[in-house]
């Protein structure tokens, strides 16, 4: 099983009057912006993820976000570029990078093959379609997300795999002239996993591609559902996938007391509005997410299931007493989160997992000695029910070919 870290890299400066805001995404002035608390914050992170692989952690998951203070990474390249060089052990996941507010997937292409060689091999490339914050913070038309999504995923497959030059005539990217220098160390490419928030038309492209599917703080009874689609999916392309296959993201926090952690768990729904710490889209204005074309009728309404009754579009929050109900958010003692996560891997079976800790209002202080708690008590568990439930990620041994499941991850380059 791996186990991975992650935090929205949230924007926290009291003093602009941000803290706790319940503003609707998309609409609140940069003027806001202090680059020297930005500044702070940044390393901070970064700070937080070298620690986090010295507690264990098998990957760093890095993300991005556009035009909004919730998540300060609107460049997740950059974070992981320096990832690549100040750590050691741990894989570099970005789920990821959203592909169709890109004029040039070459430029993309290259960026990646230069965190891959850096980090000697420890790569994950994710890729996404974004949400409609993204094609309106880009100028990106949404009735084409999901083609410029799919082309672009083509392309870079094919600029890694195949030596150059070679001409590319697609509908939305033309080039005379595809020969990057430089080429991924992993061959034939970097894995790729896709996250998702239970889109029925990504998990169904995500299975024929035989990619992992990684779930973004979904209920459970929609994810386990997802994960069946997934399954079912892969049968009708003539494969059995397995745990290798699905991963999961959640909110889990770790502190010294029952009491401690539930005032700092509190913490996720007190900061800057983030709709996906709300269990919901839910400070999202709907006409900007919900725009014409980029989301099928199919998926939003597995979207409202997913994530409660108002869906992607709402504008309330699901209480945190609500989310710590249906275990989308665990807080406890080393002791006490550990039945609650033995609960979620036997119920969903994933072969990797994310914690999302240090997230809202969470300080530094608070997200230090979650990690020092985790790496000492949980992840160890946390590895021992994965072998006794038999959850196996990507990267380990498959019993019937000797071989990693990557290694049986069969991507086919696109012809130009």
């Amino acid at each position: 099983m791996l186990i991975g870290h992650f935090t929205e890299q949230p924007w926290q400066d009291e003093t602009s009057g941000l803290m706790g805001t319940q503003s609707t995404d998309l609409s609140i002035s940069n003027a806001n912006y202090n680059p020297s608390v930005g500044a702070r914050l940044y390393n901070r992170y970064l700070d937080e993820k070298m620690y986090a692989e010295e507690m264990g952690f098998d990957g760093l998951m890095l993300n991005e976000h556009h035009s909004t203070p919730f998540c300060m990474q609107g460049v997740t390249n950059v974070g992981a570029s320096i990832l690549a060089r100040i750590t050691n052990k741990a894989k570099i996941i970005i789920l990821g990078n959203v592909l169709p507010i890109w004029d040039d997937p070459l430029w993309l292409a290259e960026q990646l093959a230069m965190i891959d060689m850096i980090s000697h091999g420890r790569l994950v490339s994710g890729f996404v379609r974004g949400g409609g914050r993204e094609s309106v913070a880009h100028n990106a038309p949404p009735t084409y997300n999901r083609e410029r999504f799919e082309e672009a995923h083509d392309f870079i497959i094919k600029a890694w795999t195949t030596p150059g030059p070679f001409r590319w005539e697609g509908k939305h990217y033309q080039y005379r002239y595809v020969n990057p220098w430089c080429r991924p160390l992993q061959q034939p490419h970097p894995q790729i996993w896709i996250p998702s928030t239970v889109s029925v038309e990504t998990v169904k492209w995500c299975a024929e591609h035989r990619y992992p599917l990684v779930l973004l703080a979904t209920k459970l009874q929609p994810t386990k559902d997802a994960f069946q689609l997934y399954h079912d999916t892969a049968a009708e392309f003539g494969y059995q996938s397995g745990t290798q296959n699905v991963s999961y993201l959640w909110k889990v926090h770790v502190d010294e007391t029952e009491e401690k952690a539930e005032e700092v768990g509190r913490k996720y729904l007190s900061g800057v509005s983030n709709p996906f710490l709300a269990g919901n889209e839910g400070q999202v204005n709907p006409a900007v997410m919900n725009l014409p074309g980029h989301t099928s009728r199919n998926s939003r309404r597995l979207a409202a299931a997913s994530f409660g009754p108002q869906g992607r579009g709402g504008i309330n929050r699901r209480p945190f007493e609500e989310q710590v109900e249906d275990y989308t958010i665990i807080t406890g003692t080393p002791k006490t989160v550990l039945p609650k996560i033995r609960y979620v891997l036997e119920y969903l079976r994933p072969g990797s997992v994310f914690f999302w800790d240090g997230d809202g209002a969470m300080t530094h202080e608070d997200q230090m000695r979650s990690l020092k708690l985790m790496g000492e008590e949980v992840i160890p568990a946390v590895r021992e029910m994965g072998k006794e439930l038999e959850l196996f990620s990507p990267f380990e041994i498959d019993p019937a070919t000797g071989k990693t499941y990557e290694d049986t991850t069969v991507s086919v380059p696109a012809d130009d």
